[in-house]
């Protein structure tokens, strides 16, 4: 029987090697049928297909970073290659998902791998330096910058699909949110969204 914390380990379809669930991509199409591959396999196949020749799969060590508040986080990467572009994802892991905190940048597939992980890098930095929420005796609030930068999720736990916002790496449901915005009755707001690559 598995750990809770236990990062589940898929069989790669191309090269065979056990892979950690979240690095696993299911490829393919329906007339075709799809395999599971892990990252490097798949951005393999990718750049082969695209004829993209200087193309080389990096695979990053985690690394831990402090948030606003002293706390550590541990973030995991995953690279996935697409015609157009390369992404480079850096995410928490909770029970061997990805969760809490999570970042991307995207830049050209010929681009230098270890620039766009110091891009990302310093986007994490940013982030992390900015405390949105902190708890009170009334519960979480929003803090005194009035601004709050979060990321939408679905709450599974909840069976009218209502959304899970995760602020500061903290999961959020929708009830607790809506606690927090009757503080500010009255006021007006601005709510904007911004693809996970941008800067909000």
């Amino acid at each position: 029987m598995s750990q809770p914390n236990e990062v589940q380990q898929i069989s790669c379809d191309g090269c065979g090697e056990p892979t950690p669930a979240h690095d696993v991509v299911n490829y393919g199409s329906v007339e075709d049928g799809y395999r599971r591959l892990c990252g490097r396999c798949f951005n393999t196949d990718v750049a082969e297909r695209a004829g993209l020749e200087g193309f080389e799969h990096v695979q990053f060590e985690p690394i831990v970073m402090g948030d606003a508040s002293g706390r550590p986080h541990e973030f995991h990467f995953r690279t996935h290659l697409f015609v157009s572009g390369v992404a480079l994802d850096a995410f928490e892991l909770r029970e061997g998902h990805p969760a809490g905190y999570q970042f991307q940048v995207i830049g050209k597939p010929e681009e230098d791998l270890l620039g766009l992980l110091g891009r990302l890098i310093e986007k994490m930095r940013r982030s992390l330096a900015i405390r949105h929420v902190e708890d009170s005796r009334l519960g979480l609030q929003v803090t005194d910058g009035l601004v709050v930068r979060g990321k939408v999720e679905c709450d599974l736990q909840n069976d009218d699909r209502l959304p899970l916002v995760v602020i500061d790496g903290r999961e959020v449901s929708w009830a607790e949110f809506g606690r927090m915005v009757m503080t500010f009755e009255g006021w007006q707001f601005k709510l904007q969204f911004h693809d996970m690559s941008e800067e909000p």
